[in-house]
């Protein structure tokens, strides 16, 4: 059977084959009346052989008649050649259709430098966190860099919705705040990347924990070239931290969560730099425990995993978390996949891009499709520290006046 691209090649010679009156066997050969066989489709035009050939001898000179058979057919009827048959039944519409699709990403001039970033959930932020901001900062190129907090939110490890965790963040770090990036469509570090790409950089730097650079380095690695275009991609290490430390190294959002969750205020303190005071500090606090919902029966494993390995480990086994075909996120990259396979201690997933990555299981946690619908504070009073945020977060502690008034207000008598 033919295909639709022989059938468009082979459009040309139809034409010449029906001005002369030829007959076709339906593939490729040409008959005349006298059902002798006188030609043949190639490279979309009519290749006449010798009208008088003799089959499984020696045929004789073709006459220069016969040479030129094709060519005085175009000669006597120059008038009724159409133009590249437009008039046909919509050709290009199946072309297109198979036509490959571009590899790699649009080509754009790069007018631009080094970018500088650090990407991460800073949930909440830290003063170990400042330590990185410190750093991305003083690796950068002229000043040239941004932070960017990930869009993920649940109870459990990421209790800060992102306006009020981006507001807390250039608070606690006023130094680093016009270049801490508050945008809803940098969910993930490729989405970092893809942006830094179409607004002309030539090369990015990223920044991140010690724990995380291979993760960072191996990934955005992958796919340069693929989904954005830089000559060199360059990760760097931020140092380690202690997660045992009482200094600085020591502070990292996990700490802060299980602070919060066992009502530790005088821990959480150390971990709330010295630009905030100790109200505000107090009333982050408050605003952790009410995002996280703190009862009763609570699991370390769940807010805190680096805390209770063991039990993570345990509930992985058995598998009560973390299924086959359960949507996962990476936290540290803010991916988003299906799991495909679990290995001892980690995950292979594949995102709706297909794009596959391998996650440790202290590093995951339960997708969740954030809505896209208003918080209950209004975008300019989510500053913590606010009348407006404080009642916000009573509304969600059980007990709370305004939230007992609130409740009364709609109760049926």
């Amino acid at each position: 059977m033919k295909s639709f691209f022989q059938f468009l090649s082979e459009s040309t010679a139809v034409q010449q084959a029906a001005r002369l009156g030829l007959q076709t066997d339906g593939h490729g050969g040409w008959y005349d009346k006298n059902g002798e066989f006188v030609a043949k489709t190639e490279k979309g035009r009519l290749k006449f052989y010798n009208k008088r050939q003799r089959v499984g001898r020696q045929d004789p000179p073709q006459s220069d008649k016969e040479k030129k058979l094709s060519n005085t057919s175009y000669e006597k009827q120059p008038a009724q050649e159409p133009a590249p048959q437009q008039q046909a039944p919509a050709p290009e519409q199946p072309e297109a259709q198979q036509a490959p699709v571009q590899d790699g990403p649009p080509a754009v001039e790069k007018t631009k430098g080094t970018l500088t970033v650090a990407f991460g959930r800073f949930n909440p932020p830290t003063t170990g966190h400042e330590k990185l901001l410190d750093t991305v900062a003083s690796n950068s190129d002229e000043g040239d860099y941004i932070i960017v907090p990930s869009r993920s939110q649940d109870k459990k490890k990421n209790p800060l919705d992102p306006d009020t965790k981006v507001s807390v963040m250039r608070q606690m770090f006023p130094k680093h705040s016009e270049r801490i990036v508050n945008d809803p469509q940098n969910r993930t570090i490729f989405d970092v990347l893809k942006k830094a790409h179409m607004d002309g950089y030539t090369n990015v730097r990223i920044v991140g924990g010690g724990d995380r650079v291979a993760e960072f380095e191996k990934l955005s690695n992958n796919y340069n070239g693929k989904l954005y275009a830089f000559d060199n991609v360059e990760v760097l290490s931020a140092g380690d931290r202690d997660p045992d430390g009482d200094d600085v190294s020591g502070m990292s959002a996990s700490k802060q969560r299980k602070a919060a969750a066992e009502g530790d205020f005088a821990t959480f303190r150390k971990g709330v730099p010295s630009s905030m005071n100790a109200k505000q500090a107090k009333d982050l606090y408050n605003s952790i425990r009410a995002a996280m919902q703190i009862k009763e029966g609570w699991n370390m494993w769940e807010i805190a995993p680096k805390f209770d390995w063991k039990n993570l480990r345990e509930n992985f086994i058995n598998e009560n978390i973390f299924r086959v075909g359960e949507l996962v996120e990476n936290i540290n990259t803010g991916l988003i996949g299906k799991i495909i396979r679990r290995g001892t201690n980690h995950l292979i997933c594949v995102t709706e891009d297909d794009i596959m990555f391998k996650s440790w299981i202290k590093d995951v946690s339960e997708a969740v499709t954030n809505s896209n619908s208003p918080s209950g504070v209004p975008a300019d009073q989510r500053l913590v520290g606010t009348d407006a945020h404080r009642k916000y977060a009573e509304t969600m502690v059980p007990g709370s006046n305004w939230g007992k008034n609130f409740i009364n207000k709609y109760r049926k008598k």
